[in-house]
């Protein structure tokens, strides 16, 4: 409980999304005033849980804050999770729980908020009154230090809510991604124009290379038929085996939001000869296409550089989105013409020893972060002085 102003705020634990009403948490996910966000909508996260992906058994164990005003109404939640591992969260501590691990202490179990396997920027906290964003974190605080975890990570922030938690007293840090701006383009052709010549001929082979011999299916909504899905989850399988040796996602999970969610799923197949050779799957936001996974079970050379990067790019200036993010790391991607943007999450440590290390490794680490965003800024593929 929290008392604000004579107002009370109530803080629960849900153990499962399913406890909590699907158009009271998507209400406070994606209000009509802001840009739809897939990943936090109550189809997308119960998905994970109902399919046993984000579970206690495999070390994402559900405890959901809600947060309820005088008279019961839901005012905000908190997609919250006990963690025992930092798998699936594409922010790396590892070298934190190193350093407490030799300093005698434990590091999991940790509390993590984010969206499970979804290294996507958005909200946290999803409430539009700040006195309720205040008391969700003091909850999840509280709660870090009656379960006895080491730490409080929120993952993939907004900007804006970031500064606000930064303000509330947790650690700030810096990453990088690489995304797609759309500076208004009509056409994939308008973007290629706004491009050095050089880095315009290298794309114009790319494409020309790794579409010689294939066509490239665009499938949204009922028109992925569930021999794609298959296909698809032959492709994650493969992939997934490979970066992580144990792919997160199962099967019931793509047939569940398969189902919930056709229409803001797009995937794209690569054919050879009427085979399906390649596939990758993306999501669509309100002024965001989010690439999120490919494979292929035959090599194209630049086939994953066409289906992950430039048919996105012309599926968003299709659709009027302001960006593509295709996923975590890959340095490659600016080439491309995607940008370096600055990543952000927030953390509270409650071991003193290492919150006091942690916050002076940032004092280094984010100046250097945010000098080396500017230096990629440099490298753009765009023409000097555009």
């Amino acid at each position: 409980m929290a008392d604000d102003g004579g107002a009370t705020v109530r803080v629960d634990i849900a153990d499962k999304l399913s406890d909590v009403p699907r158009e009271a948490w998507d209400a406070l996910a994606n209000p009509s005033d802001r840009p739809f966000d897939p990943f936090l909508c109550w189809d997308f996260l119960e998905a994970l849980e109902a399919t046993e992906c984000a579970s206690a058994e495999e070390g994402w164990t559900p405890a959901h804050l809600i947060a309820r005003s005088d008279g019961g109404a839901l005012a905000g939640v908190m997609p919250l999770y006990v963690k025992h591992h930092s798998q699936g969260e594409y922010v790396f501590d590892h070298s934190w729980a190193d350093a407490l691990h030799r300093a005698g202490g434990r590091y999991y179990p940790k509390l993590q908020c984010a969206v499970p396997f979804t290294p996507a920027t958005g909200r946290r906290v999803l409430t539009d009154d700040a006195r309720i964003e205040a008391a969700l974190i003091n909850a999840a605080v509280t709660l870090t230090r009656r379960a006895r975890a080491s730490s409080l990570h929120l993952t993939f922030v907004e900007p804006q809510q970031a500064e606000r938690l930064g303000a509330l007293g947790l650690l700030l840090r810096t990453g990088v991604q690489y995304h797609w701006h759309n500076d208004g383009y009509a056409t994939f052709a308008d973007f290629l124009a706004a491009l050095s010549s050089q880095k315009r001929k290298n794309i114009r082979k790319e494409r020309a290379r790794a579409l010689d011999g294939l066509t490239v299916r665009r499938l949204r909504g009922d028109d992925i038929k569930p021999a794609d899905w298959d296909f698809f989850f032959r492709c994650y399988m493969d992939t997934g085996s490979r970066k992580w040796g144990s792919p997160y996602l199962n099967r019931d999970f793509f047939h569940l939001i398969g189902d919930r969610m056709a229409d803001n799923i797009v995937l794209f197949i690569a054919d050879q000869n009427g085979t399906p050779i390649a596939s990758a799957l993306n999501f669509l936001g309100g002024d965001t296409l989010f690439g999120r996974y490919w494979g292929c079970v035959r090599h194209v050379e630049f086939l994953h550089f066409e289906l992950c990067y430039y048919q996105a790019i012309e599926l968003a200036i299709e659709l009027g989105l302001k960006r593509v993010e295709a996923g975590a790391q890959g340095q490659h991607k600016l080439a491309r013409g995607y940008a370096p943007t600055a990543t952000h999450s927030a953390h509270w440590i409650a071991h003193e020893g290492l919150r006091d290390a942690v916050a002076h490794y940032l004092k280094s680490e984010t100046p250097a972060m945010i000098e080396e965003i500017e230096a990629l800024d440099e490298h753009t593929p765009f023409k000097k002085g555009g």
